[in-house]
C-alpha cells in the first residue's frame, strides 16, 4: 500500500508490502515475459478506454487484484467492458496472467478463451489511477486490502482521505465503488472514512444483509474464501454509488 502527503492524494512516498514471493514456475515466468508486456499499461500519458481498447467501453479498475480471480471473472462476465488491474506482488500478477491467457478457470472447470478486455499494471495502483481522466470509471474495486491493523500504520491503509478523494474523482456520476474486508479493525476505519465522504458517495445499503451477504455479480476471491473457510472470519461487502 502507499502513503500520501497530506492534501496531495497523487504524491506517492513508497509502496508498502512485499513485491515478490516464491520463485515463479517456468510457465508463469513465460507469461510474465511474453503476455504481460502486451497487456501492460502504456508508460506515460492519459489512460483512457480509447487508448487501451480502441473504443469508448465502460472502464473498471481493481486495486490490488491478488491472484486475479475476481478481475478475470468480471471480465468474462462483461466482455464488452474494459478492465484495468494493478498489483505490486509479482506472484499475484503471474497468477492473474494465467486467468487472462485462458489457462485456468476455477468457475468453469478448466481452460477457457483468452480475455482480451483486461490490462494489467505490475506496480502501484495509484500511479495508474492518477493518469486516468476524472469521471472515466464505471466501477472501482478494493477487495481485501492489507489491513495494517496497528494504529501507527493506519496511514498505510488504502482507505484513507487522499485515495478516497481520488476514487471519487475518477468515478463517473453513478459509478460504483466496491469494498470488501474480513478485518474488523479495517472495517471500522473504512466506515469512518466513507462517512466523511458521504457528500461524494451514497452507501447502497438498506438492511444488514446488504453488507453481510456477497451480492450477485461479485465473484469470490481466494483471500475471501480463505478468510471464511480457514480462519472462520466474517466477511463484509460494501457498495457505494458516486453522487
Amino acid at each position: 500500500m502507499t502513503a500520501h502527503k497530506p492534501g496531495d492524494p497523487t504524491t506517492l512516498n513508497r509502496l508498502y508490502g512485499r513485491a515478490k514471493g516464491k520463485p515463479l514456475r517456468a510457465g508463469q515466468q513465460g507469461l510474465v515475459e511474453d503476455l504481460l508486456p502486451r497487456i501492460s499499461m502504456p508508460a506515460q500519458g492519459p489512460i483512457t478506454s480509447q487508448v487501451l481498447f480502441g473504443d469508448d467501453r465502460p472502464l473498471h479498475f481493481e486495486i490490488g487484484f491478488g491472484g486475479g480471480e475476481h478481475m478475470a471473472a468480471r471480465a468474462d462476465m462483461l466482455p464488452d467492458h474494459g478492465f484495468i488491474g494493478a498489483e505490486p506482488f509479482l506472484n499475484g500478477v503471474a497468477q492473474a496472467l494465467l486467468h487472462v491467457s485462458g489457462g485456468s478457470s476455477e468457475s468453469k472447470g478448466g481452460e477457457h478463451p483468452p480475455l482480451g478486455n483486461v490490462r494489467i499494471h505490475h506496480g502501484d495502483a495509484l500511479e495508474v489511477l492518477a493518469r486516468i481522466p476524472d469521471g472515466s470509471l464505471s466501477f472501482l474495486y478494493l477487495l481485501h486490502p492489507d489491513p495494517w491493523p496497528k494504529a501507527r500504520h493506519a496511514k498505510r491503509r488504502m482507505m484513507n482521505e487522499g485515495p478516497v478523494n481520488m476514487f471519487a474523482a475518477k468515478l463517473k456520476p453513478g459509478g460504483e465503488f466496491r469494498f470488501g474486508t474480513d478485518h474488523d479493525v479495517y472495517l471500522r476505519h473504512a466506515l469512518m472514512i466513507m462517512q466523511r465522504h458521504s457528500h461524494q458517495f451514497e452507501w447502497l445499503c438498506e438492511r444488514p444483509r446488504d453488507f453481510q451477504v456477497r451480492p450477485g455479480g461479485w465473484p469470490e476471491t481466494r483471500y475471501e474464501n480463505k478468510a471464511r473457510t480457514v480462519y472462520g472470519h466474517e466477511v463484509w461487502y460494501f457498495r457505494y454509488r458516486r453522487k
